[in-house]
């Protein structure tokens, strides 16, 4: 019986394609959104499930954590089984997970099932790219549907908290999740056909290594979180824990045939500098999303929507500063924005704890709000074309991925270290959000301090 094959690209109406590229990246927003929807959901989430900073801080890194550790992998996944039907998986474990995450009846259950929302990311954003170039062969309408799925990505990050606001002022933390539900089946629908259909491939995959590094990169989050819970006996077994767990994923790594972390890729000149850059970013963005809706709250009795509005300061610059950032790198190549964000970056973070420490008022706060959403939107879409440039020939799908996971590590770790200065209830002072701030702002620094000098080439 002969196969019935896929119809090329050009055999697909224009409209067909279209519908499957909004599809694919409405998957990529619902998958963004997720990342920072939950921030200004803390108070209302603290309340009803009697929460502490801890269960909140792993409401918050259980989607973090597995969704990074598995991006280092879920390339090679889709490329093994066919990126339609990882991304479709995903799409449906999202779906389905979002669903259950609203019924869940206290933090833990929730942080498990936040993680499996992790999984099922991982799975869609590295296939949602390689549909795309199945749906677009040509490189100058490739290169525009990947404008558009990106663009996405500043649209989820700058709708998260006033849509979160929203959603939380009308019918509490829970509806937050139940959004993703018809999201999930609107993308399962546009993102249908043999238009995106992708072959199935031969590349290698280590679970071993993989559950190693979810392991390590666990252990190590729910160490910080416990030293910032003042709970040494468990920081040090948890410490011991991700030691053991990295050693073991080293020497996994060295004698597989299949690694996870491309050795090549990791050497490369200048990759180290861009991706201490990208955790950094994340470090700051995720950990004041974190930090400032429980300061909102109770320093200046905010609702929910008040302090989705009270972010726009932040999150307006991820929508539009892109297109000037990469206007920049075209013209003079992506140090010059990377050192700019990192450094708006430094100075927001110093702003927000000067303010901090004099007790909290809004309008002084937006001085840091505006440095903070220019910095990460000058950084980021410049660390990308860095990463890719200095990336070996061949390889630059994975460090593309090897950037999104360490970012999202940035991000794991943002939390656990900030949140331990977050205000929750009756048990937080009021100077100690401080701290967290000036925090981010060393991290910066020190970063910044440490990126070479050596110009870069320019982007052709």
């Amino acid at each position: 019986m002969t196969p019935v094959l896929s119809p090329s690209p050009a055999q697909t109406p224009p409209r067909r394609r279209g519908l499957a590229l909004l599809g694919i990246s409405l998957g990529y927003f619902m998958v963004l959104l997720d990342t920072t929807v939950l921030s200004v959901a803390e108070p209302d989430l603290a309340d009803s499930l009697h929460g502490t900073v801890a269960g909140l801080q792993w409401a918050v890194t259980g989607y973090t954590v597995v969704f990074g550790a598995l991006l280092l992998s879920a390339g090679a996944v889709a490329d093994r089984f066919g990126a339609h039907r990882v991304f479709r998986a995903g799409v449906a474990a999202f779906g389905a997970g979002s669903l259950l995450c609203a019924a869940a009846p206290d933090l833990w259950t929730l942080t498990a099932l936040r993680a499996v929302l992790g999984a099922a990311a991982a799975a869609c954003v590295p296939a949602s790219m390689a549909m795309i170039v199945r749906l677009y062969p040509a490189p100058a309408e490739r290169a525009r549907a990947v404008a558009a799925w990106a663009a996405t990505s500043g649209a989820a990050l700058a709708a998260g908290p006033v849509a979160g606001g929203a959603l939380v002022g009308l019918a509490g933390w829970r509806a937050i999740f139940l959004i993703n539900v018809p999201l999930a089946a609107a993308v399962l629908a546009l993102a249908a056909g043999r238009s995106v259909r992708c072959p199935r491939g031969t590349r290698r995959i280590d679970p071993v290594a993989q559950i190693l590094a979810c392991a390590a990169l666990g252990l190590l989050t729910d160490a910080l979180i416990a030293v910032g819970g003042g709970s040494g006996v468990h920081a040090a077994a948890s410490a011991a824990g991700a030691v053991a767990a990295g050693a073991a994923f080293a020497v996994r790594e060295r004698g597989s045939r299949a690694p996870v972390l491309l050795p090549a890729v990791l050497r490369a000149p200048g990759m180290g500098a861009a991706l201490a850059a990208g955790a950094a970013v994340n470090f700051v963005m995720t950990g004041v999303l974190f930090v400032l809706p429980l300061v909102f709250r109770q320093a200046l009795g905010l609702t929910p929507f008040q302090t989705g509005l009270a972010f726009l300061p932040m999150t307006l610059p991820f929508a539009f500063n892109p297109l000037l950032t990469g206007r920049i790198v075209a013209r003079t190549g992506p140090r010059r924005p990377v050192l700019a964000g990192l450094a708006l970056l430094s100075a927001g973070g110093v702003l927000f704890g000067a303010v901090l420490l004099h007790g909290a008022s809004y309008p002084p706060l937006v001085a840091g709000l505006l440095c903070t959403g220019f910095g990460v939107s000058f950084a980021l879409p410049a660390l990308a074309t860095m990463v890719v440039a200095a990336a070996p020939e061949g390889t630059a799908g994975a460090a593309g991925g090897l950037l999104n996971a360490v970012r999202q590590l940035g991000a794991t770790l943002g939390v656990a270290i900030m949140g331990a200065f977050a205000p929750v209830g009756a048990g937080g002072g009021p100077r100690d959000p401080a701290y967290a701030l000036f925090a981010a702002a060393a991290v910066c620094a020190c970063v910044l301090a440490a990126t070479p000098r050596a110009r870069s080439r320019r982007t052709p």
